[in-house]
């Protein structure tokens, strides 16, 4: 009888490491690992001695320092006498501000332009092809200059709105002022106000939020809540019994009803801005950088998610739209329920390079002078402090770590739109 035993098992050698197909490639990315690492302390290690050297250790300690610089559009309180680091916090909320308001409004004109350049009129389809080709073909610096140079020239000086006779009006029932300076808007005032919660206490970072704020986006998230278990019951009955109840009354009241009880509650009245002496007190004050510079980067970046929009509308088969025809669907309805939910899955990833990018070109802001976070903690306090290194690296993590969150948010809701397979 034969028996048959496996061949002995090869011994490790230091060849197969490079011979050895099963270990070669692993080999090669710790060689390559090792000398990246090595790489990254040497630049590290270069730039300490060199610093040391100038006699420029690296320090963070200049971030406890006064400013000494005024900022002329905030959010939060502050003074010439705050820290630096809170300086760099109110320039970060400002380009947070610029970046929402920015995202928004592209969004919406986006959209809209990106389904009028598919509109079967023809004036309408060239109007819109000519706004993109225009606006994507030109710097965005460009239209902000641009944009900033037309407000400083055609709007009203506040000197205007003065005397009996004045040569300039304000807007909408006497409520919003334009001048060159900016926009002066109703302010909303509560008087039975439930204050302020502070956070960071003591600390250069602390600031307040208002609790009336507070309790109308609560009351505003649960009524969406409410409203999406509405529409969710709807669909039920409309897959069981092949009817849609009537529920947009319903999901309206949900929001708007409870909103509406809690302004009351809260005293909610509007201040408009007055003209006192040679500017306007009161009221809400957008200056005119800032509205220049959301202007100028909505449109530029509206230009950019139109076409993607376009595309995206393109992508959906014909057959899709000619079924919802043949179900008696109006064109409207057939773009809103059929045609954009499944575009959806394609605009939303390159979607999100057009917020990056519009949230980083708000850095642009030094070149009207509105004070974003480069120009506060890249701009001043780095002239001031002559603290390069530590600045510019503390300003590539902050807009690292923005970038990051815009990514992580929109692609989960890439996920959330995903066709799942079965």
């Amino acid at each position: 009888m034969t028996t048959l035993t496996d061949p002995p098992r090869e011994s490790f050698r230091l060849s197969m490491l490079i011979y050895d197909t099963r270990y070669r490639s692993i080999t090669f990315q710790i060689i390559a690992l090792i000398a990246f690492l090595t790489l990254i302390g040497w630049i590290i290690n270069n730039t300490a001695q060199n610093l040391a050297d100038l006699g420029k250790e690296p320090s963070f300690r200049f971030l406890s320092e006064p400013a000494g610089y005024d900022i002329n559009q905030r959010l939060i309180d502050y003074t010439s006498q705050s820290t630096h680091l809170r300086a760099a916090f109110v320039g970060l909320l400002n380009t947070l501000l610029v970046a929402v308001m920015g995202c928004a409004l592209a969004t919406v004109l986006g959209v809209f332009i990106g389904v009028l350049r598919l509109s079967k009129n023809w004036v309408v389809s060239r109007i819109m092809t000519v706004y993109v080709e225009m606006f994507r073909n030109v710097p965005v610096l460009l239209w902000i200059v641009l944009i900033m140079a037309i407000m400083i020239e055609t709007l009203p000086a506040p000197r205007a709105f003065k005397g009996d006779s004045p040569d300039a009006t304000m807007k909408l029932f006497d409520t919003i002022a334009l001048t060159n300076r900016g926009a002066y808007a109703p302010e909303p005032l509560f008087t039975r106000s439930l204050g302020d919660l502070h956070l960071f206490g003591q600390s250069s970072l602390n600031f307040n939020i208002s609790l009336d704020l507070l309790v109308l986006l609560v009351v505003f998230f649960g009524g969406l809540f409410v409203s999406r278990k509405i529409k969710t019951r709807a669909d039920k009955i409309q897959e069981s019994t092949g009817e849609r109840p009537t529920t947009w009354y319903l999901r309206l009241g949900v929001v708007v009803v409870p909103i509406i009880i809690v302004l009351i509650a809260l005293g909610f009245h509007l201040g408009y801005p007055e003209l006192k002496g040679f500017n306007f007190k009161g009221g809400t004050y957008m200056r005119n950088s800032l509205i220049a510079l959301w202007l100028a980067l909505s449109l530029y970046t509206a230009a950019f998610i139109a076409e993607i929009v376009r595309a995206g509308i393109l992508a959906i088969s014909h057959g899709q739209t000619e079924a919802a025809g043949a179900l008696g669907l109006r064109p409207g309805r057939i773009m809103n329920l059929v045609v954009l939910p499944q575009a959806l899955r394609i605009i939303i990833p390159p979607l999100i390079s057009q917020y990056l990018n519009l949230t980083k070109n708000s850095s642009l802001a030094i070149a009207v002078g509105y004070m974003d976070i480069t120009g506060t903690l890249g701009g001043i306090t780095l002239n001031q402090t002559g603290r390069e290194l530590e600045t510019l690296l503390l300003l590539m993590l902050i807009y690292l770590c923005i970038s990051l969150s815009i990514s992580m948010v929109m692609n989960w809701y890439n996920k959330r739109v995903a066709l799942v397979e079965r």
